[in-house]
């Protein structure tokens, strides 16, 4: 089941979207390869530390946040992965490590690889392991409403 802030804000937005169910996964990787969608077309979210606060980072599933990179298109802040621990306690509707890619929704900023621009439709996880949402990008950019940077680099 959609986490149900996403759920809502779908809804209320009237996004057009299509969820696709799939085995558990973990990763992104296994995640789009179970929904049969492009790496560089599923977005991923990381949870980051910037400045000591909470952050989220949504690139292509292909890709590796750049912390250097992203700590420089923050006007030099200090940027380090957040653990588990850290954040999962910020997501109370989500199974940890399946955060959709609204930071709006969980009171944090919601910065963008600016790839994922490019896609015609991207696909992240659904708030659990096993549920993808599928959406048009210029949709999900209008409902998340992120700040687009250049943050990951190839894996």
């Amino acid at each position: 089941m959609l986490s149900p802030r996403l759920h809502n804000l779908l809804d209320q937005g009237q996004a057009p979207y299509t969820t696709l169910t799939h085995p558990r996964t973990v990763t992104a990787h296994e995640t789009a390869s179970a929904v049969r969608v492009e790496p560089n077309h599923f977005a991923k979210t990381v949870m980051l530390k910037a400045d000591g606060r909470l952050a989220m980072v949504v690139m292509p599933a292909a890709y590796r946040a750049d912390l250097y990179r992203l700590s420089l298109a923050l006007g030099g802040v200090p940027v380090e992965l957040a653990e588990e621990t850290e954040f999962r306690d910020a997501f109370p509707d989500c199974e940890p490590g399946a955060m959709p890619p609204f930071g709006h929704l969980y009171g944090m900023p919601v910065y963008i690889d600016s790839r994922l621009a490019h896609q015609e439709e991207i696909a992240f996880n659904a708030g659990n392991h096993t549920e993808v949402v599928r959406m048009p990008y210029r949709e999900f950019e209008r409902l998340a409403a992120p700040e687009m940077l250049w943050l990951a680099h190839m894996m």
